[in-house]
């Protein structure tokens, strides 16, 4: 199976639940990085006054790798478990994967 590239992007408030689940399935996710992003576009509701200023909200992107089986297993799991969540996520096939 080809290893592909797992990104989701989440309300702030989201991402801890998230970071648990992943890392309660270390067989389906070996590890993973956790980002601080802004989230713009029509897409993104804008809920706190600041945010209506600034013009984004406050996200957390979380991405992993590994065998697209896996990958589409920890997309299940998020489903399941936290099935109104507001999570924006995209798959992407990985040329190579490795460590140096």
């Amino acid at each position: 199976m080809a290893d592909v590239l797992l990104s989701l992007t989440m309300p702030v408030d989201v991402s801890q639940h998230v970071e648990d689940l992943l890392l309660s399935r270390p067989d389906i996710v070996r590890g993973f990085t956790a980002a601080h992003v802004d989230g713009h576009g029509s897409v993104v509701q804008l809920v706190a006054a600041a945010e209506l200023v600034r013009g984004h909200a406050p996200r957390v992107q979380i991405q992993t790798a590994g065998e697209e089986d896996d990958m589409r297993a920890a997309l299940a799991l998020i489903k399941d478990r936290l099935p109104q969540a507001n999570i924006f996520y995209w798959l992407l096939p990985v040329i190579e994967l490795g460590r140096l």
